[in-house]
Order: C-alpha cells, then structure tokens, then sequence
C-alpha cells in the first residue's frame, strides 16, 4: 500500500500513470508482477525495529518526566517521540521512495541505478553528502511531530473510551480497534505534509530538479493540480494504517501486559502506551 502511496503521490499531472488506487496496483501487477509491489522493502525493514523501539521508548519516558497523564502530555510526548525518530525515518523514506520509483514512467531508464536500499543511500551520499542523504528532513519533521502526537493522544482517548482493562474479555478486539483508529487519525492529521515530503524526496530522480524548497514544491502542486493533490494517495495509505497500527499497539500493550504479570511491576510505572489510573 504504501508503493502505491509513493506511485500516486508524485506521478506527473500532464501524463499521469494512475487513475486511481486500484488502477496503480493492476498497473504494477501487470507490468512488474507482483514483486512489483515489493520494489523497496528493505529500506523498510532496514529502520522500522529501530524506529518503533526509539518512538515508544521516548514516549514512554518523556510521559514520565512530564510527570502527570494528562490529555496534553500525551499529545506532548508523542510529538517529542515522532520528532526524534526523523533522524533514522527520513533517510530510510528517502531510499524507499528512490527504490520504488526506480524504472518507472518518467523515471524509467534501462539501467538501474540502485541494487538496493542501502546501495541507494551510499550512492546518494557519494554524491551528495549528508545533505542528500537527508533530503526532506524538513517536511519529514513538520509531518512526524503531530502525528505522532494525535497518534498516542487518539490511542489513550480510545482505550479510556473503550475500557480496555485486562480482564475483559474482549480487550483484544478494542485495542486493535484504538490502534487502528490511532493510526488513521495521525495520517489524516499530516496527510497533505507528506505528499510534499515524498515530491521533495522523489525530485531530481529523472535528472532534472523542479522544486527549490517545501514552500515551492506546495506553490507549483497547487498551481498545476489544485487542492486534491494534497489528497492523492490517501486510499492507499488508510487502507496500510488500520491494520498496520492496529497489529502494532495491540502488540504492544498485550507485551506490557504480560511483562506486568510476570513481575508484578506497578501500574504507576511508565508505560509506552496507557497512562491511567485503570491502565493495563
């Protein structure tokens, strides 16, 4: 889903590839196969351990310091977590974004120019230095701080709302439900940020440099597309943030819980995901 994201966001208005959702992801089947739709996986997989442990673990400890559970802090200590993570997020979105482009419509080309993810960002900073290697850092933080702060803040509203508690017997379902929801809220809350995020990371790909900066690239979309191209790709993208934040949170939660009972730690004790006097 996320391939099709990238595909959707930065295909060119004057001769564009896709018609929609469904579309991309027949296109790509046919003319790539269903590898296709895997082309930039190991970016991914590379950061994403590294980017959930940094995000959950600053959460967590940020709430701590805060020192009260309160609606703000939860908003306060998720944003402080997306806006760490920026630092391992917006090489590894640049290398995916690159990967996933690759050989494609405007970008195809007979020979290809990276092997892979990490071959991608050596390349990148070969010839361009950090600076490359950190194209759209920018963007990345203005989308990832609140986020992530309407990410944990959704999260905690919806398991209070719920009453997820340990002995309920249907505590799983509800915390699939607020993880999921949690997930769809956060990208609803930045959407049109990352359209912007994944132009910037894609520009220059075909050799030639359109925007010159976020302000730009937001003046030159709008001018050539209108509003809706701060929308493209957002079917995609909810259909990956249900399941995806859905599966992560439960995850989450459900380890806590466990590691609570084999211990008998507090339900004072800091947690990544639930801070209330019922927590779990």
């Amino acid at each position: 889903y996320n391939f099709l994201q990238v595909r959707l966001q930065v295909q060119n208005v004057e001769r564009p590839l896709y018609r929609g959702t469904f579309h991309c992801f027949q296109s790509i089947i046919k003319q790539e196969s269903a590898f296709g739709l895997y082309k930039g996986i190991g970016s991914p997989m590379m950061g994403l351990t590294f980017i959930n442990a940094l995000v959950f673990g600053v959460q967590g400890n940020t709430l701590r310091a805060l020192g009260k559970d309160t609606p703000l802090n939860q908003f306060l200590a998720g944003s402080a977590a997306g806006a760490i993570q920026c630092i391992i997020c917006c090489p590894m979105e640049l290398a995916k974004t690159r990967m996933q482009l690759q050989g494609t419509g405007e970008y195809k080309q007979k020979t290809k120019n990276y092997k892979n993810s990490l071959d991608c960002l050596i390349k990148i900073y070969q010839k361009e230095g950090l600076r490359g290697i950190n194209r759209g850092m920018v963007s990345t933080f203005i989308r990832e701080t609140p986020s992530f702060g309407f990410y944990f803040l959704t999260y905690d509203c919806m398991t209070r709302y719920l009453g997820c508690e340990a002995e309920d017997s249907y505590v799983i379902p509800k915390l699939l439900f607020s993880g999921g929801m949690s997930g769809i809220v956060s990208w609803l809350s930045t959407y049109p940020v990352d359209v912007i995020k994944s132009r910037l990371q894609a520009d220059g790909v075909g050799g030639v440099t359109q925007y010159n900066g976020i302000l730009d690239c937001i003046r030159k979309s709008y001018h050539e597309e209108g509003w809706r191209v701060f929308t493209r790709g957002l079917t995609s993208t909810l259909l990956r943030a249900f399941p995806v934040n859905a599966a992560t949170f439960a995850t989450v939660t459900v380890f806590l819980m466990y590691m609570r009972s084999e211990d008998n730690l507090p339900e004072c004790d800091p947690s990544p995901v639930i801070q209330q006097p019922s927590s779990l």
